[in-house]
């Protein structure tokens, strides 16, 4: 077995911040975040970010490394993150990682083809089609051709599904079919955790989550993203919370409403969240009924691996 590597997995709003947080000061460590959109600057709030304090008493990795508009994929992440984890790993500390973007998590444990390559022709042909027919339509071909990959989607997962009809039409094989050929030799042991809760226990972290970002000043912080020049339509911006107030600030709803919008979304997502996760039973589960359990769960998996404190 190789050097382990300790995975905290779960829907937002679970706790996975600040037990990782506790993990990695019992264990003199770092963080390296799971996170789809916290990698990006000034999108602070409405990710739902560590706070300053907290990044500077900790180290974490991949959090503010790019600006709101450059592109990044979990092909990528895979890469960079193996990259941390081996060099954490020399200087003989536990690496943690920390997120709730599944795809980014299955990449870095199991690992990602990078094998086929762009084609610009077809792609630019499913961009006409997305605008002549909508979403839906894309769906719809991808469901008749892969539809294990379809079900793992929905339709407004545009670019996801754009790729996954890509791949198809230059390989002849599903998504799934060339991960299952892909073997990746790393002497890594990832160990899996993930943080459940009871549904109207999670809802009602979300409600408070939602309520504390608008307190915070999400709406300041949108305004401000746009002030600097970023598009609204900019995939960065294409996310919960972000999107609403948004919707908000040119007129289309009132603030009441985007906050309604915000938390029904953030429930929807932590939903597909659950979903993802529970497919891997790699993973062991802790039933958290409040945030005063994490103590105790970081005692647990400390013990249980076998992990000096320093």
């Amino acid at each position: 077995m190789g050097a382990k590597v300790i995975v905290i997995a779960g829907p937002t709003c679970s706790g996975k911040t600040k037990l990782s947080l506790m993990l990695a000061e019992r264990l003199n460590s770092e963080i390296i975040s799971a996170d789809s959109r916290q990698i990006y600057k000034y999108l602070n709030i409405g990710t739902a970010k560590p706070s300053r304090a907290e990044l500077q008493s900790i180290k974490h990795h991949f959090i503010d490394i790019l600006t709101p508009d450059e592109e990044y994929n979990v092909s990528r992440f895979e890469i960079e993150a193996l990259s941390v984890i081996n060099n954490m790993i020399k200087n003989d500390k536990v690496p943690i990682v920390a997120g709730g973007s599944g795809l980014y998590i299955k990449a870095l444990v199991d690992g990602i083809f990078n094998t086929v390559d762009v084609d610009e022709v077809f792609r630019s042909e499913l961009l006409e089609l997305k605008k002549k027919f909508g979403d839906e339509y894309l769906y719809s071909e991808l469901k008749k051709v892969d539809p294990q990959s379809a079900s793992k989607m929905l339709p407004q997962n545009w670019k996801r599904i754009i790729r996954a009809l890509e791949v198809f039409h230059l390989s002849g094989k599903t998504i799934g079919e060339l991960q299952k050929e892909y073997k990746r030799e790393i002497n890594l042991e990832f160990i899996q955790y993930g943080l459940r809760w009871d549904r109207d226990a999670l809802y009602s972290n979300i409600e408070a989550r939602v309520d504390g970002m608008i307190e915070e000043g999400l709406v300041d912080e949108t305004k401000e993203i746009l002030h600097k020049g970023y598009s609204k339509n900019i995939n960065s911006l294409n996310t919960v919370g972000y999107k609403e107030i948004i919707s908000f600030i040119e007129n289309e709803i009132s603030l009441e409403r985007a906050v309604e919008l915000i938390k029904r979304n953030t429930r929807r997502f932590a939903k597909r969240q659950i979903t993802w996760f529970k497919q891997d039973n790699r993973i062991t589960w802790f039933d958290v009924k409040s945030q005063k359990d994490l103590g105790l769960i970081a005692d647990i998996i400390i013990r249980k691996e076998g992990l000096n404190e320093k």
